[in-house]
């Protein structure tokens, strides 16, 4: 990575990374210097601890070959794409009769979430909702899996899944989980406003997620093998509820 794209990917200097802290600005994660001031430390990690942002303290020589000389004692990398309010999700799905959303429940690895929202934009999601805590951020490396499809896909962010899902539910839309214990996917109903949901790549959905879904759909195996990757999985469940909504309409 050369100067100039270090300087787009990174914030550096304790008066940037505060203002971008205090803002609101996607930032992936945020590298301190041991030598940086300890009360201006102290204010950034509190302040990255409200936000949900990893950060830690490294040596200066590190912080330069990450960041690049401009670094001043503290660099926070910022996401490649911005997410959008959830209020902006929801006003976009009010225009359609039949929405379509994704919610992604901790999917940590970036190829994966890139691989979904790909899928999803061309499956004709209107939107992907993942959470604050253990998702994968919107980085180069999901924006270069997406193959910029994170660049038309809107993306929100929320604090609590299970609170959005009740919020979606007061708005009219049906929760599917997709899960290996439930209805075969052929013979669930994906009509009007729908909210897939898939789990984490190693547990699935979580226990409080999948209470909170309406139907859990599963998708039949044939074979040895047991469950799939959860981006083929998501895959799948997209484009059968494109193919059943299509039909209907």
């Amino acid at each position: 990575m050369n100067g100039e794209e270090k300087e787009k990917r990174y914030i550096c200097g304790k008066n940037k990374v505060l203002e971008a802290l205090k803002s609101g600005q996607p930032l992936i994660r945020i590298f301190i210097a041991g030598d940086l001031d300890r009360h201006v430390a102290g204010q950034i990690m509190r302040l990255a601890a409200e936000a949900n942002i990893p950060y830690g303290q490294i040596d200066k020589r590190q912080l330069a070959k990450i960041a690049g000389d401009g670094a001043r004692g503290v660099a926070a990398e910022a996401a490649a794409c911005d997410y959008v309010d959830l209020a902006d999700i929801l006003a976009k799905a009010a225009e359609d009769p039949q929405p379509l959303l994704l919610l992604l429940d901790d999917i940590e690895d970036p190829h994966n979430l890139g691989a979904i929202l790909r899928t999803a934009l061309a499956a004709g999601a209107t939107g992907a909702i993942v959470p604050k805590r253990n998702a994968a951020p919107l980085n180069d490396t999901v924006m270069r899996t997406s193959a910029g499809a994170v660049n038309y896909l809107p993306v929100a962010r929320v604090s609590n899944l299970t609170q959005t899902i009740e919020e979606l539910k007061k708005q009219g839309f049906w929760i599917i989980g997709g899960d290996m214990q439930g209805q075969c996917l052929w013979q669930v109903d994906m009509s009007g406003p729908i909210a897939l949901v898939m789990g984490s790549e190693g547990k699935g959905l979580s226990p409080l997620v999948r209470k909170h879904c309406d139907f859990i759909a599963s998708i039949p195996m044939q074979g040895q093998v047991g469950s799939l990757n959860v981006s083929v999985a998501a895959g799948i469940l997209l484009y059968e509820a494109a193919r059943k909504r299509g039909a209907s309409s």
